[in-house]
């Protein structure tokens, strides 16, 4: 995978999760190259300004702007009021923090997904899997809380929103050739 095309598979990334919330779908198949993993774990240390790390730094702004979008589309929505900021507010740095660190894990296993060995790259999507699904557990308690606090007209429109962004992923998939 080269650089250049992070951009490009940043913004599949975050166009495959319609919303960083409990409806993501399941994280794709065994044989598949597109990792999600929303967990915190440490960016990478940041490398010298090249052509491939300017558009490293443009797909990281990218990713910042489409998930402050979505959660500014989000909490309009759902018409978060002054009282429930706080809940809100841990939900939505949740969603924050899970785009960092989906976004750190992707190009770090692109900047060696060349040079992996088929047990290296197993074991890196294993973690990848590990990573995502510890990302909606921290998800699913911060969207509990808010939920929690919403009044019945906010809950019907959050279960509305949340059935229709799960719909396509609820989707069979086809199974993989072999």
């Amino acid at each position: 995978m080269r650089a250049s095309n992070l951009p490009h598979l940043a913004a599949l990334l975050l166009a495959a999760v319609p919303l960083p919330v409990l409806a993501q779908p399941a994280p794709p198949s065994l044989g598949a190259t597109q990792p999600f993993a929303p967990t915190a774990m440490p960016a990478p240390s940041p490398a010298p300004a090249t052509s491939q790390s300017r558009g490293l730094a443009q797909t990281q702004s990218q990713v910042q702007m489409a998930t402050e979008q979505r959660i500014s589309g989000l909490q309009s929505q759902l018409a978060i009021t002054p009282a429930q900021m706080p809940q809100w507010s841990a939900f939505a740095q949740v969603m924050r923090e899970n785009a960092q660190t989906t976004d750190a894990l992707f190009r770090e296993r692109a900047a060696g997904v060349q040079t992996m060995n088929a047990a290296a790259n197993m074991q890196s999507y294993a973690q990848l899997s590990r990573a995502y699904g510890d990302g909606n557990e921290k998800l699913s308690v911060a969207f509990q809380a808010l939920y929690a606090i919403l009044s019945d007209q906010q809950k019907q429109a959050a279960d509305t929103l949340f059935r229709q962004q799960a719909a396509p992923s609820a989707q069979p998939q086809a199974a993989m050739p072999r």
